[in-house]
This record gives C-alpha cells, structure tokens and sequence, in this order.
C-alpha cells in the first residue's frame, strides 16, 4: 500500500523517502495524522478506516527508525533517476512583459510548489510543483534565465523562468541539506547527508559531473552540512558534519594543483611533490580544531565565520591561509547562514540572528569583534535588507512573539518600528524586490500570504495569498550577491 508511491526501500518514488531524515518534521502526533488523514492538495489519501488508530502508531513509529544499510547512490542510480521532460521548449524570449531581472520566486511548503512573482506588479505569472519538502533555497543561473531547486530528498529540479517550464529533475542523493551553484553557471553542487558524498551536476542537462565521496583525512566518513559557491575563489566550500575539516573545490579547469603531503620545496615553477589532485573539481582540506556548521563569508570571500558546536561561539577561518585566525563569544546558537552586511561609521559589519536567545549580534569585519548586541522580543531566523534602503529586518521565529517582525536601523541599530501584520500568526523571512523599494513578508501559515510592504514607509502595500509561503529570491538581489541577503 504504501510501497506503491514511497517505494519498498522507503526512498521514494511518487512521494518522497519514509525515512527520519526527510521527515523530521512531521515526528511524533504530526505524522500520525498525516497517516490517518491524508494531505490537502497531494495524492496522498488518509489511511484511518483501513488501518486504524493502533496500526497507524505502529507505522508512524517503524518509519521514525533509521534504515539498517544505506543503498548505493552514485553516478549510475543518480543517472537512471534523470528525467528530462519531453514538452519543454525553450523560448528564444520572456513568455512574459515583466522586467527579467526583477522576477522573484516564493516557495509555497503548503502544497510544495513555487510561484513566479513580477516584482513590479506582484502578478503570479505561474506557480508550478516541485519536489517534497524544498530545502535550502534556490539557486540561479548567472543570466538569471534558470532556477534549480533542491528537495530533502535529493530531487534536484530545474526550471525555465522565460518558458514557464519545468527542464527535467534528478536525484542527486537521498537526503540532502542545500545546493550551490559554480561562479560560472556550469555546475551545480549538491550537499548530501545520505549517501555521505558531493554530487556535482551539469546544469546543461542534469548529467552527473563528479560524486566525491566525503571522508576526512584521518579516515572518518563525514555528512555535508551545507556547501556554499565562492565566486571570487571560483570554488565550492563545504562544511563537514562529522570531521574537523573544511573543503574547498575548485571550478576553476586552470585550479592549481593541490600537495595534501610532503613538499621539499614550494618556489614557482620548482614545487617537488605530488599533487593529490588539480584543475576542475580539485579538493582543498582546511583542517580545524572542531567541525564547524553554518558559515557566514565577508565580502571577498577570503574569510568565513562558522558556528561552533557548543553553541557559545563564532570561529573565524582565512581560506587564504587555511587556518582558524579568530573566535568570539556568540551565546545562544548563531544563526550565521542567515548573516547580512553594511558599511557602519565607515565600517564593514556583519549581524547575525540567534536561535535560542532573543537577541541579534553585531560584528566587525575587520577586527572579528562584537560591536554591539540588539536585544529582541525572542529567538529569530532570517535577516534581510537591501543596499538602497536603511533599514534590515529581523524576524522572531520562535516563541509566543513570532508573530512580530523588527525593523532596525543600519546606523543607530534602534529597532524603528516592530510589525505585527497578523497577531498570532509566523511571520517570517523577508526579500525585496530590485530596487529595495519593496519588502516582502512571509505569513508563515498553510492560511498564509506575502504582505508587500513599502520599505520607506512601512505601510503595508498589498497581501497574495499563499500555501505557508517560506522563502522568497528575487532574481537581482541573488545574482548580483546583493549585500542584504544572504548566499
């Protein structure tokens, strides 16, 4: 019955993988429910009449337990999941009269799809399916034409924004936490928890690149807890789960070429050694005194900031020299993916959300000092803001204040006014559109809706109706690395 759609293995198959590491959300009475009761706009039925209530508990709990053996999934499996879709036709133009560069995407985690704003009018030019469970944020192409979207479950999808069409998919791995794509458009890294591995695609056609098995240097099979692109670097980062290491792979075909062992000598153009590896795709370890997650990168990317696993601390890493230069106090978990910049007094700063402590962190750049700490009405997630406004915002994702969104002054760093859009409701993650003169809001509901905002005035614009609208990219500001959002 269930094998039918999820697969005898419980790694998918219509619907996605029945195992704990795509459904850690729905645990416990959650997905006790969705058993029973279906979910709302998905094939999928409710089971209370054929199952009961005893048989439901037990399915819900054996699909909370691991798998026993985690199956291959390398080049020939990720190759025989590919589809291409045989209607796509790519459009030598827009379909569509709205300006290219201002067109931004809202996942809707309701009913899993995404909808194509015109950042202008706020029109829904289309809104397509995806894959169970969006993760990570999409990615764009540097023309900004394609977007490529990245399931739990390892579905990586692509789809044309000037055809309104779906290019093909495939799965790149069976859990997955977030994808990056190369500074020149070519290819498309996929970080994996199952299988333990890298997956770097194509993005012409979907085709397996390279799958990079993870292990670190003293032989410890590692997960990838997220990989970032560093254009300037013209390399992916990644960030290991279980190894005190960082990786970073060049997409650079003229990379040089990488000694992990003995060099007698290191002059140019008299190196004695030998390369592990070089070119496309060479692999670079920075080794830590502990794995680090979660990484914020100033603007040239010569530095990155990674949360500590105690919870308490920022380490600083120069990927110049490969060697940790800095730490500083970051009580209450930091949320330093979510990290934005500005220039401060003629400083470069950086702030940062914390998920356990209601409160948000000030930085310099420079120095890797904490300025200052803006005290806030609970625990938040994102922050966002744009170069041509002069405010960020913050949200308070966590707690009996959720439903409140800070909006702080870059300068002074006064919260100016805290939004409260819908009393009771998640009110979340914030983009504008090109020219920063809108905000968008999230209302983080299955009920819920973007609010557009006016970033001058704050006075609320209009409200779309959304399926629990999450995240939202507009094209501009994630191409052109605009300094209010992050990467």
């Amino acid at each position: 019955m269930c094998a039918s759609c999820h697969g005898a293995d419980r790694l998918g198959g219509l619907g996605p993988a029945l195992i704990p590491e795509t459904l850690g959300r729905m645990r416990g009475p959650n997905l006790d429910a969705v058993i029973a009761a279906g979910r709302a706009a998905t094939q999928m039925p409710g089971f209370a009449e054929d199952l009961g209530a005893d048989r439901i508990a037990a399915l819900a709990e054996y699909l909370k337990t691991p798998l026993e053996d985690v199956p291959d999934w390398g080049e020939p499996q990720i190759m025989a999941s590919r589809m291409l879709d045989e209607d796509y036709a790519a459009a030598d133009a827009p379909v569509w009269d709205s300006d290219p560069m201002n067109i931004t995407l809202v996942v809707e985690t309701g009913d899993h799809h995404v909808s194509v704003l015109d950042g202008d009018t706020f029109q829904v030019l289309d809104r397509f399916e995806t894959p169970f469970a969006v993760h990570g944020g999409p990615k764009f192409s540097p023309e900004g034409r394609y977007v490529f979207i990245m399931s739990r479950d390892g579905w990586v999808q692509k789809y044309d924004l000037w055809s309104l069409q779906q290019v093909g998919r495939v799965r790149a791995g069976l859990n997955s936490r977030n994808i990056a794509m190369s500074h020149d458009g070519k290819w498309l890294a996929v970080a994996n928890y199952l299988p333990m591995s890298l997956t770097i695609l194509s993005t012409e056609d979907l085709s397996v690149a390279r799958v990079m098995e993870v292990i670190a240097k003293d032989g410890t099979p590692s997960r990838v807890s997220a990989v970032y692109q560093a254009p300037q670097r013209q390399s992916f980062i990644l960030a290991l789960k279980d190894a005190p290491e960082i990786w970073e792979v060049a997409t650079d075909p003229e990379a040089d070429p990488v000694y992990e062992g003995f060099v007698h000598s290191r002059e140019k153009g008299m190196v004695e050694g030998i390369a592990s590896s070089q070119g496309l795709f060479a692999r670079r370890r920075i080794e830590l005194s502990g794995p680090l997650d979660d990484f914020f990168f100033d603007d040239d990317y010569r530095n990155l900031i990674g949360a500590a696993r105690d919870g308490v601390r920022g380490v600083v890493v120069n990927l110049n020299v490969g060697r940790e230069i800095a730490e500083l106090p970051l009580e209450g978990m930091p949320h330093l993916g979510s990290g934005i910049s500005w220039d401060r007094d003629g400083r470069r700063v950086m702030a940062t959300p914390h998920l356990k402590e209601g409160k948000l962190s000030v930085i310099d750049t420079e120095t890797w000092e904490r300025l200052a700490v803006i005290q806030t009405e609970g625990p938040g997630f994102f922050l966002r803001s744009h170069e041509n406004t002069p405010y960020f915002w913050a949200d308070v994702f966590f707690g009996p204040n959720r439903d409140a969104m800070h909006v702080i002054d870059k300068q002074s760093l006064e919260i100016v006014r805290t939004l409260r859009p819908v009393p009771g409701a998640t009110v979340a993650h914030v983009e504008f559109t090109r020219d920063g003169a809108y905000a968008l809001v999230s209302v983080w509901e299955d009920d819920g809706a973007v609010i557009v905002y006016d970033a001058q005035t704050l006075e609320e614009v209009t409200r779309l109706p959304m399926r629990k609208p999450s995240g939202k990219y507009n094209v501009w500001n994630k191409i052109t690395f605009s300094e209010g959002t992050s990467h």
